[in-house]
């Protein structure tokens, strides 16, 4: 970041190429860093310095590719496919020199050279009014107050490693598209996923920046000039610059020569059993890693914004508990869904359920669906999981869920049965640590005839409650009485109302217990 303002001072010297490419390679490298710590730490100073970053960075764009243009009119030499000239052509046959030494002798690169010179005269103005405008103040305090967030995750971690997979996959895709038709937008497009996934490897993983830079770096350049080429050809086109239909079709054949000459050497690298794609994707995480990081970053969003986070991994335990306890005793109805799913689902947004007091205690479950659905899917969670526990957790405390409610109305009827059901879970668990104290510590779903299942001190499989059978829970640390046996016995009403049961809470009895 105080890169950035050391290239500013250099910009405003005098606009030159190098000095504005340099100035935007350091507010890209700001924003890719603050695109990859969001996923992490939602506070809103990386948002806000990303959005400073990026105002900055579009309107020097349009100076950049100018400059860029002019730079490849020189690449190209289109002028040394023309037959020699004569000296009094050269001339004019007065002694006056139309094309000085530096100049190119093509009638069309002459004239775009200068219809670019002069739009770069223009946009040089432009420049200097974003440079003006950007707050540089507000920058520096930025540059002071993020690398203190940002310190408490290391680089290097697998949670980095899982959010460059993202960007791996979303890249796959767009090469799997731009290979299909090879269009001026595919590999654009292209070029701008690899950039991404090259940005987080590059700020992020050190060693895997290490072994892959120059590839991923000489494959986003490639692309890159590809994209040069094309907007050259476009601009030129644009500008009416060729005298003839001969001048236009030599342009053409030498921008095509050096494009198709790109393209193919991506493809040469990148497509295959033994492309760059399949080395990069070895170093990345790989089957059930995949979730259980994900997991993991969303601990770490969540923690950010949840005061007391240690209570929701608490709720999400004691969840899961009597979900399994419900489910093992035939006491959930099946769904459309898959039990792992809805079991996913919900201590997804039993760990998520209280993100929304970041805005205040008022309407924190509202806020919290809020934050939730914004937030996205992480690779290895679906989004259907994703969005079903975020209606899941803003139903944990406030109005009941019912089927003619606003956030429920128009989901299926199956869908609004299950989002129910696991509210009526979570609401139940979350009365056990009302207190967030921690005091209950395990929950259970009794047998019935527990003393007679046992048998030579091993116990036989849970029998199916049977039809008008009174679900029990004991819990470790219940005391009947206490302010979180109150919020117990008021939250319980909606797991009867969908187990048509009554349910009745009451304390365990350990072992060492009994045997006293």
């Amino acid at each position: 970041m105080l890169r950035v303002l050391d290239e500013c001072h250099h910009v405003s010297a005098d606009f030159s190429a190098d000095p504005v490419h340099d100035l935007r390679v350091a507010l890209r490298r700001c924003r890719s860093m603050a695109d990859g710590l969001m996923a992490m730490d939602p506070d809103p100073g990386w948002k806000a310095m990303k959005k400073a970053g990026k105002q900055l960075f579009r309107r020097l764009g349009e100076l950049r590719d100018i400059q860029i243009m002019m730079d490849w009119i020189e690449k190209l030499d289109v002028a040394r496919a023309l037959p020699p000239a004569l000296p009094e052509a050269i001339d004019g046959g007065e002694g006056r020199n139309d094309y000085p030494v530096n100049e190119p002798r093509d009638p069309a690169a002459h004239a775009l050279l200068g219809i670019l010179r002069h739009r770069e005269s223009q946009q040089k103005h432009e420049a200097r009014a974003a440079l003006e405008e950007f707050d540089a103040k507000q920058w520096k305090h930025w540059s002071k107050s993020l690398p203190q967030r940002a310190a408490h995750i290391r680089p290097g971690s697998a949670v980095f490693k899982h959010l460059a997979l993202e960007r791996w996959t979303a890249a796959r895709e767009l090469h799997a598209r731009a290979m299909r038709n090879r269009s001026q937008v595919a590999l654009h497009t292209l070029r701008i996923g690899i950039k991404r996934f090259r940005y987080i490897v590059e700020n992020f993983l050190p060693a895997e920046h290490k072994t892959w830079s120059n590839d991923l770096k000489h494959m986003q350049d490639l692309l890159g000039e590809v994209h040069d080429l094309d907007v050259l050809w476009a601009t030129a086109l644009a500008s009416r610059v060729f005298p003839d239909d001969d001048s236009r079709k030599r342009w053409h054949a030498r921008i095509i020569e050096e494009r198709t000459k790109r393209v193919d050497e991506y493809r040469k690298r990148m497509v295959g059993p033994d492309s760059l794609w399949n080395a990069w994707r070895a170093g990345l995480p790989q089957g059930k890693q995949i979730q259980a990081i994900a997991t993991r970053r969303m601990k770490l969003w969540a923690k950010a914004l949840d005061p007391d986070f240690a209570h929701s991994e608490h709720v999400a335990r004691l969840a899961l508990e009597l979900h399994d306890g419900l489910s093992s005793r035939g006491l959930l109805a099946p769904t459309n869904g898959s039990e792992g799913d809805l079991r996913s689902t919900l201590y997804l947004a039993a760990l998520l359920h209280d993100v929304g007091k970041a805005r205040g205690d008022k309407g924190h479950h509202k806020a919290s669906l809020d934050l939730i659905r914004a937030h996205g899917t992480p690779l290895g969670w679906g989004a259907e999981i994703m969005q079903r526990a975020a209606v899941v957790a803003r139903f944990h405390c406030g109005a009941l869920p019912t089927r003619s409610h606003k956030t429920l109305r128009d989901l299926l009827s199956d869908e609004q049965r299950i989002i129910i059901r696991l509210s009526a879970i979570l609401r139940l668990a979350n009365a056990f640590d009302t207190a967030h104290d921690g005091h209950i510590r395990r929950v259970q779903i009794e047998s019935p005839n527990a003393e007679k299942r046992r048998t030579n001190g091993f116990w036989r499989k849970p029998p199916v409650l049977g039809k008008n059978e009174a679900v029990v829970i004991s819990a470790v640390g219940y005391l009947p009485g206490s302010p979180t046996a109150q919020a117990i016995a008021a939250e319980r009403y909606l797991l009867e109302t969908v187990l048509r049961r009554p349910v009745i809470v009451k304390a365990m009895v350990l072992a060492r217990q009994r045997a006293a």
